[in-house]
């Protein structure tokens, strides 16, 4: 019976040698598909019968060299997805925030110590009205670090609108579901749209709220009812009494139209009027 590996194909009579060309045997390994149950292992020496390699130590940097080349080629196909720099945006936004939040809280404990009027009921206003209060009264460095800020969260409020018209791009049915900001961050969470179109609605509805769902797990607290599709107003606007309904019927349409975009790559218009219309009747109140 013949048998193929990557260096040839091996039958009882002879073994066919496919080259020595690394490149080229990549690609032969890239096409292989043996099932287990026909798969029979091979020693090195039959290689060598080939006249592939003459010793062991040539035939494993041989095998090496062809695994370094193969893993290269996947490397840089998987960086040709639709949705590879978006990846790369949400997070990007995600640091930008987390940056910015950590600055103007150093810049408030700062400035309170400078004005012993700034009391707790300034910290408690609006982060940007709290930074413009401080860039009036600050002076030096605590002037310029706030200047700082004001200038990254006009780079944050750039980069969200990017993010947004990529994911519409990227994530059309998604998008047009719950926005392009939070279609993002579900993409980002998922890990990449292949990952998303593979998950089921129940787990699209509790992505991102994780932690709460280990510790329902662990110590029995109530079980999550939606985590990042709570951003969306459908679910944190409705009544409370429905809106596990309705984070289940989105969760279960994202799920629909997460493979539509994978597989279509394109907006499919009656799909979106009929889960549209599906998602608002969830939030009816019975």
């Amino acid at each position: 019976m013949l048998q193929r590996y990557w260096f040839g194909d091996v039958d009882e009579q002879e073994c066919r040698a496919a080259g020595t060309d690394p490149a080229a045997l990549a690609e032969r390994a890239a096409t292989l598909r043996t099932g287990m149950e026909s798969y029979a292992p091979i020693d090195w020496e039959v290689a060598r019968d080939c006249g592939v390699v003459r010793t062991r130590e040539e035939y494993v940097n041989l095998l090496r060299t062809v695994c370094t080349t193969l893993a290269r080629e996947k490397i840089a196909l998987s960086y040709q997805g639709r949705d590879v720099e978006l990846l790369q945006m949400v997070r990007m936004l995600d640091e930008l925030d987390n940056v910015i939040n950590l600055l103007q809280e150093r810049a408030a404990e700062w400035y309170q110590v400078t004005t012993p009027s700034f009391s707790r009921k300034y910290r408690s206003l609006p982060a940007r009205k709290m930074l413009d209060l401080i860039r009036r009264g600050a002076r030096g460095g605590l002037a310029d670090a706030a200047d700082e800020i004001e200038r990254l969260a006009g780079t944050r409020t750039r980069l969200m609108r990017e993010v947004s018209a990529r994911a519409d791009e990227v994530l059309p049915n998604v998008s047009a579901l719950i926005g392009g900001l939070v279609a993002a961050r579900l993409l980002s969470r998922a890990g990449g749209l292949s990952a998303l179109a593979r998950m089921p609605g129940s787990t699209i509805q509790v992505l991102g709220s994780e932690r709460a769902l280990f510790s329902h797990l662990r110590g029995g607290t109530p079980p999550p009812k939606h985590g990042i599709i709570f951003q969306h107003r459908r679910v944190h606007n409705a009544p409370k009494d429905v809106r596990g309904r309705v984070a289940r019927v989105l969760a279960a349409k994202l799920a629909i139209a997460a493979r539509l975009d994978y597989y279509r790559g394109e907006a499919v218009p009656e799909f979106i009027q009929n889960a549209q219309a599906r998602i608002d009747g969830a939030g009816v109140a019975a």
